[in-house]
């Protein structure tokens, strides 16, 4: 694999990154509130960003384009190839990493729950920065999932937390390959 995968994400106490309805409003109410995250200097050093539909989809909910300047890369079975001039629509994970392959894409930043699953399914991550907000959701859609046929550990490697304002509390991992 040429290039480093990256994810940072935030999730409430009980592991749910948005509402079973995709929605946010309980991190965007509570974001402002944790100062800084690092996620502005995270992001100067990204060159691509790879969502999945549903994270496409809430992201034009914006009303801005928060990823000006990369290449943006969406993985869904179900999205037009040619929805929007902005992105590039992937049916597969094999193309699309034979896509960041072969433009060179050197750091990337895998965003939304089947995209950080599918992610870590095929080997493809290398970090996680998980912050946890101090809310518990009871249901909704999860982070983590299932890791895919015979259950496996993924062994990370802690390599910091830190606490932030209003009680969240923001870790650094490195996943840990066979041999390493």
């Amino acid at each position: 694999m040429s290039f480093h995968a990256a994810v940072f994400i935030a999730v409430s106490l009980d592991g749910f990154i948005a509402r079973a309805d995709g929605s946010i409003d309980w991190l965007t109410e509570r974001g402002k509130q944790a100062g800084e995250t690092g996620y502005d200097e995270f992001m100067g050093t990204i060159d691509t960003v790879v969502i999945g539909r549903a994270t496409y989809e809430q992201v034009l909910t914006f009303g801005f384009w928060p990823y000006e300047g990369k290449q943006v890369e969406v993985l869904s079975g179900t999205l037009a190839p040619d929805v929007d001039e902005r992105i590039i629509v992937h049916r597969t994970i094999d193309g699309l990493v034979e896509t960041l392959t072969d433009r060179g894409a050197k750091r990337v930043y895998a965003d939304g729950g089947q995209v950080i699953q599918t992610f870590l399914r095929e080997g493809l991550l290398n970090e996680l920065t998980i912050t946890t907000v101090p809310v518990l959701l009871g249901g909704g859609i999860r982070l983590f999932g299932d890791l895919g046929g015979d259950t496996r550990d993924i062994p990370l490697t802690h390599n910091a937390t830190r606490t932030l304002n209003a009680g969240c509390v923001q870790s650094d991992y490195t996943i840990r390959r066979p041999g390493t």
